[in-house]
């Protein structure tokens, strides 16, 4: 998912099976379905798989999993931005233009329209194969049409004479002189690469609280058996009831009762207190919570999903599936947001047509649309900031 016109689409396709809702959040690429017990999980990744996107189920207790950076995307956006820079200011700073300048930015620009920008029109063509259009489908919609009239300028328009100097205009007209717009092409791509290459840091970052939390639990456990034997163990067998020793420097395993011996323990992941606190035989502790003191004998009471350190971890996870009153209009209004833009820029191109104005004019009123709108941050910034 890229933008919450993606959220909107699996959220819609999920709850058109009978007793679904869905919550989905694109910053931590999760959703939350609440179903029916006749509803099987296949059928709900098999819905999701008909929208366009991937699933599948989350096992209990699993802190969020965000995808690494992928060095491929670092070097797409270094490459983009290589071409693209002196495209840019070829286009907008008349006095940098040399002979045949324009030839020379419509090289630059075929790499950056094609293997930079291909994962927009990918995932554009994938929309439309379910008829559906995101932030992805402007994106695409912008660069092929400033790309496609500059390449009409350049070898029908008159834009290609190697002695044309395009002067800098606040208007379409730019004084009858010919224009192209690869600096559009190529600006575009360029700038939502970056945004979501930064975006996708940020994501990654919004995960480290569970991910730091799920570090803290104790990974094996030291189990005292029947004779006084003792056998370490995965965390994972043990079980209510046990026993298990602690030694000074160890987490305690699970939450439990201190059986025998007396200690410090550190509880400054559940209190925030840095002093730490006296136990003895009787008194409970909390898992993950360290011993600075002596060796303790502790009975387990809870295990796995029941301690303390699992049920905070769950509430971060809560907190990070659920939605805020403002994140939840950001993903209404981009449902619609898209198919109105289209609208828009189908209706200035006819208008400036109907009105007698000329091609050149009217394709850049409509491409002015698609370009201004296609980076909109409404479906990338509120889930990122929140």
């Amino acid at each position: 998912m890229t933008c919450a016109a993606c959220v909107g689409r699996v959220e819609k396709r999920l709850a058109r099976i009978d007793g679904v809702t869905a919550g989905v959040n694109l910053a931590t690429g999760r959703a939350r379905v609440l179903h029916p017990a006749g509803v099987p999980v296949a059928e709900l990744v098999a819905a999701v798989e008909r929208a366009g996107y991937t699933a599948e189920p989350l096992p209990a207790g699993a802190p969020v999993g965000v995808t690494a950076e992928e060095p491929d995307e670092r070097w797409r956006l270094l490459v983009t931005a290589l071409a693209a820079v002196p495209v840019l200011v070829l286009s907008m700073v008349p006095s940098t233009q040399f002979t045949a300048w324009q030839w020379v930015c419509f090289a630059l620009a075929v790499p950056v329209v094609t293997w930079g920008s291909a994962g927009f029109h990918r995932r554009a063509w994938q929309g439309l194969r379910h008829a559906a259009a995101t932030m992805d489908t402007l994106v695409s919609l912008g660069v092929v049409a400033s790309f496609g009239w500059s390449a009409y300028a350049l070898l029908f328009g008159g834009a290609g004479d190697p002695d044309m100097r395009m002067p800098f205009s606040l208007t379409a007209d730019g004084g009858g002189a010919a224009h192209v717009y690869l600096e559009a092409a190529v600006g575009v791509p360029l700038f939502v690469l970056a945004g979501r290459l930064l975006e996708g840091r940020v994501r990654r970052r919004s995960g480290s609280a569970l991910r730091a939390l799920a570090e803290l639990g104790a990974k094996q456990v030291c189990l005292r058996e029947e004779g006084g034997e003792e056998r370490l163990v995965p965390i994972e067998l043990l079980l209510p009831g046990q026993e298990f020793v602690v030694r000074p420097g160890e987490r305690v395993a699970t939450d439990g009762v201190v059986v025998e011996g007396g200690s410090a323990l550190d509880l400054s992941l559940l209190t925030g207190e840095s002093v730490p606190v006296e136990v003895g035989p009787g008194d409970r502790v909390a898992g993950a919570t360290v011993n600075v003191g002596g060796a303790l004998v502790v009975r387990a009471t809870a295990v796995g999903t029941d301690t303390q350190l699992a049920r905070i971890t769950a509430l971060v996870a809560q907190a990070q599936a659920g939605k805020a009153r403002a994140q939840r209009l950001a993903d209404a209004v981009a449902g619609v947001f898209v198919p109105c833009v289209l609208a828009v820029a189908a209706s200035v191109l006819g208008f400036w047509l109907g009105a007698g104005a000329a091609p050149q004019a009217a394709v850049t009123a409509a491409v002015a649309v698609l370009v201004v709108a296609c980076p909109c941050a409404l479906g990338l910034a509120t889930p990122t900031a929140l």
